[in-house]
């Protein structure tokens, strides 16, 4: 594959993705693929934050760690315009920074500290039906269909096997699971705002938007918790070489790409891969922290890619207008 010299952003415009994208897979089978790829690689954060909270971050300073880095990268590529068209999209952006960003990772990692990760992780990954809830409630383009509907409970019936991995143990929290549902509904939210912006603005200057409005948002959290991290400490190499992965391929060139994603499939298909991060994450803790992989997750798994491949059956209940 030979790849086009004239890079001027990272979008389907620039690079290899617009030819390859748009002009060898019309039926956009590649956005699926990719759609697969992202939540892979998000998948696999949740070890590098592991090993990063290991070493003494909190998940507030790595928040805000890996989204300064990626704001600095973003910045030397994308459009710099500061201001989007009218203060409505400004709005819309802000809405984004804290759904998409803040309020998403902070309500998230706080309530691994009241409720048990299992069940962090199941509600969670419930973002995809609530995509499904508000389109339906707030958006004339978005209904139920009965493929999407049967996807989405299959779907999460195998993350709770590949989650739980039949050692289920229900212990409820109030706070813990509350902000789970809140992170859940975060990204429900972000998925439906960036959905309208898409096809408006460069994909590249959305993302910048995003990473500003979650830098300045979560800044609040360090008046309650103030930042504790030696900066000497950054230069150790199981830090910065973390930090690196989380700032530049998960966060900017993953958040990108994604919201490529939600413009090219819409906000519930793009969503409903969600679903297939519990089994990246599976997959990256049998090979870089040898927990075992049993028969419980494997059934799970496929569950979960039986259910997608239902939703992928034209049952997206999404209109194809805009594309």
């Amino acid at each position: 594959m030979i790849i086009s010299p004239k890079v001027v952003f990272l979008d389907e415009k620039s690079l290899f993705l617009q030819p390859y994208l748009r002009g060898h897979m019309k039926n956009k089978l590649a956005y699926h693929i990719l759609a697969i790829s992202i939540i892979a690689i998000w998948g696999v954060t949740f070890i590098n934050t592991k090993f990063l909270i290991i070493n003494g971050l909190n998940p507030q300073e790595i928040f805000l760690l890996r989204f300064i880095l990626a704001y600095i990268g973003i910045w030397t590529f994308s459009p710099h315009k500061l201001f989007t068209d009218n203060w409505r999209d400004e709005l819309t952006t802000l809405m984004l920074g804290v759904a998409g960003g803040s309020l998403y990772f902070w309500a998230e990692n706080t309530a691994i500290q009241y409720s048990l990760v299992n069940n962090v992780a199941f509600i969670v990954c419930n973002a995809p039906l609530l995509t499904l809830f508000l389109g339906m409630a707030f958006s004339k383009e978005i209904r139920a269909t009965k493929n999407i509907v049967m996807g989405s409970l299959i779907s999460l019936i195998g993350v709770a096997l590949v989650i739980f991995n039949g050692s289920f143990i229900l212990r409820l929290n109030p706070i813990g699971d509350f902000l789970a549902l809140v992170a859940a509904g975060a990204w429900a939210v972000y998925s439906l705002l960036m959905r309208g912006l898409t096809n408006r603005y460069n994909v590249t200057f959305l993302t910048r938007k995003v990473f500003f409005y979650g830098i300045l948002t979560i800044l609040p959290a360090f008046l309650i918790k103030p930042w504790q991290f030696p900066l000497e400490n950054l230069a150790e190499p199981v830090i910065w070489m973390n930090l690196l992965f989380l700032s530049i391929i998960a966060a900017l060139i993953c958040f990108v790409l994604w919201n490529i994603v939600i413009r090219e499939l819409g906000a519930l298909s793009s969503a409903n891969y969600i679903y297939l991060s519990p089994v990246s994450t599976m997959i990256a803790s049998a090979i870089f922290l040898q927990e075992p992989v049993t028969w419980i997750s494997i059934a799970g798994s496929i569950l979960i890619l039986s259910g997608l491949f239902i939703v992928s059956k034209r049952g997206i209940g999404e209109s194809r207008s805009r594309s």
